[in-house]
């Protein structure tokens, strides 16, 4: 399995990718209606079965055209177009917004958390490299992601397989800041650099009551199984 260095979701970088990947004026993720409280020991196999891709935002210098995922390369290979050229080196293909549907439920314990499912709805095997960025509304900030969550190798799904994330959205001692409801959620993809674009952004629906969150918001890693994460 490849290894990769991983860094902190903090510093402008992170939060300039965030802005500028939810400046356009296109739409994301398909709404699927509110999200309904879910067990994370349970949900984790109700996400398998594959559907059409959504449409899906596309951020800026995304390196995808017309809805295609990207593709980038490892080694000495180039991407021009959304396309890649081995040059040497393995094609992969990034797990984003234009061959994933998300969701975002909340989850019954831990207490004021969310739990992101993103399954592969793509026909080609696809990586969810790093964490997402999450943006409540229009937050101007970027949240920090959990170090201690990395997996050991890039989470990699195939078609129909799901991916998962862990939300903390606010202090359980209610030592958070800056407390507000969120009623819409834009989540970015990373792409094979930590804090580079990853491609088409997601928008999936949130409950009807939105999701309240704090200045304690922290992601965790994208992982392969929901079990890694389900405690945190």
């Amino acid at each position: 399995m490849r290894h990769i260095r991983l860094l902190a979701a903090t510093g402008t970088a992170v939060t300039a990718l965030a802005l500028s990947a939810c400046s356009g004026n296109g739409t994301g993720t398909k709404d699927e209606g509110a999200s309904e409280a879910v067990s994370p020991t349970t949900s984790a196999t109700a996400h398998k079965t594959p559907s059409s891709a959504p449409t899906a935002t596309t951020p800026a210098d995304a390196g995808r055209t017309n809805g295609t995922p990207v593709t980038r390369t490892h080694g000495s290979g180039t991407a021009k177009g959304g396309s890649g050229t081995t040059g040497g080196g393995s094609s992969i293909v990034l797990c984003n917004g234009a061959n994933t549907r998300v969701t975002a439920q909340p989850v019954n314990r831990p207490l004021n958390h969310m739990l992101l499912t993103a399954t592969n709805t793509g026909r080609k095997t696809c990586e969810l490299t790093y964490y997402p960025i999450v943006r409540f509304d229009e937050m101007q900030w970027a949240p920090q992601a959990d170090e201690e969550t990395q997996p050991q190798a890039v989470t990699t799904l195939k078609p129909g397989e799901s991916g998962y994330a862990m939300v903390r959205l606010s202090a359980a001692d209610g030592s958070g800041e800056g407390g507000t409801t969120a009623r819409k959620l834009t989540l970015m993809f990373q792409g094979t650099t930590p804090r580079s674009d990853g491609g088409a952004t997601a928008t999936p629906a949130l409950p009807a009551k939105g999701f309240y969150y704090d200045s304690s918001l922290t992601v965790t890693y994208w992982q392969q199984s929901l079990d890694t994460i389900a405690s945190w």
